[in-house]
């Protein structure tokens, strides 16, 4: 957990400092009184990045650099955003207990899940927004994925650049990339799985306890190369539309262009699931995302709800209430009250001013 924060030239504060309480936090204020800034704050000092935004962004407009202070159980967290060398750019670094890093690995951040207004749109929105759903999850708990999934990145932009140079320039320097694209793909998408059909074990009990009535859900991997032998099916698929590739300026096969569906009832839910059922849903996942950090991490994770708690109905107020009791938990609202109900008397409140 999270004890305090210092905040330092960051978004649209100047410096303030909080301290914490280990259960329910509700940072209450207006809109633009910097609810949200304060919760990404928390996000940046235990993972040394933002949900939402590149390093640069989180300088105070019209400051030259950013610093956050926390301090965990365990340990002193510094996060420091300054002028690069060059001064063309910014750099950041991250210390923990005096030691400096410039990127951390999952074993040196503190596991979070942030359940934010976009969020509603995981299941209705476009598949890119699931993947990074799962993708976040497995960075988070997986051992190297998050090298793997950069590694993926750097390949995918520069087969790209190539394909716009086009065929002469190109082809004989495009199955060298086709193989490592494969290859990283081929990770990926085995990971992916992996966590799909661990979360497929949990997600219809937890879904009928929410909902009150049992329904049949899953979550499925639609590839654009089958499940069996993906790296070797998408090296050959690589091959076979370069021509089209090449025409298109980009790589149109591969996990970056992947969905998970999740069915409710045998339907796609994104297609048949009325609003309250979507809700449903969502809520089951981020509270699995809990339970499988927790799990896997063997720590209990934070979580962040950014201004999402008033769009519960009350049903649903109470299954997140009731499973937030493990949890150091920060919420963000323009209404304590709708929130504080839900937590009587176990709650700090926090308010935030324009």
């Amino acid at each position: 957990m999270i004890n305090s924060l210092r905040l330092q030239n960051f978004r649209s504060y100047i410096d303030e400092s909080y301290e914490f309480d280990e259960g329910v936090n509700i940072i209450v204020g207006p809109n633009a009184s910097g609810k949200t800034n304060l919760l990404e704050a928390v996000l940046v000092i235990c993972r040394g990045a933002s949900f939402r935004a590149k390093d640069s962004e989180l300088v105070r407009f019209g400051g030259s650099w950013t610093r956050l202070d926390g301090q965990t159980k365990k340990e002193q967290r510094i996060v420091k955003i300054i002028p690069s060398e060059d001064k063309t750019g910014y750099k950041k670094t991250v210390q923990i207990n005096e030691k400096t890093y410039t990127r951390l690995d999952m074993q040196k951040t503190v596991p979070t899940v942030v359940f934010e207004p976009n969020h509603l749109l995981l299941l209705s929105g476009g598949p890119e927004r699931r993947r990074v759903f799962v993708d976040d999850l497995l960075e988070q708990t997986k051992p190297g994925f998050g090298g793997v999934r950069r590694r993926y990145k750097r390949v995918l932009s520069q087969r790209n650049a190539l394909l716009k140079h086009g065929k002469q320039t190109a082809e004989s320097q495009l199955f060298a990339w086709n193989i490592r694209l494969a290859e990283l793909g081929g990770q990926i998408v085995g990971s992916r799985q992996e966590l799909l059909s661990v979360l497929n074990e949990q997600l219809p009990q937890l879904y009928s306890a929410i909902a009150g009535r049992n329904m049949s859900v899953q979550l499925v991997y639609e590839g654009t190369c089958s499940s069996d032998n993906y790296a070797s099916q998408l090296l050959s698929k690589l091959d076979a539309v370069s021509e089209l590739d090449y025409q298109r300026g980009f790589t149109a096969h591969g996990p970056h262009r992947d969905d998970i569906v999740l069915r409710l009832g045998g339907h796609r839910a994104q297609e048949s699931a009325s609003r309250g059922e979507l809700r449903t849903l969502l809520l089951g996942l981020k509270i699995l995302e809990l339970q499988y950090i927790a799990k896997a991490r063997s720590q209990t994770p934070i979580l962040l709800l950014d201004d999402v708690f008033s769009e519960l109905d009350g049903a649903r107020r109470r299954a997140l209430t009731d499973f937030l009791q493990p949890y150091q938990t920060f919420i963000t609202t323009t209404d304590a009250d709708v929130v504080v109900q839900h937590f009587m008397a176990n709650c700090h409140i926090i308010p935030c001013q324009k």
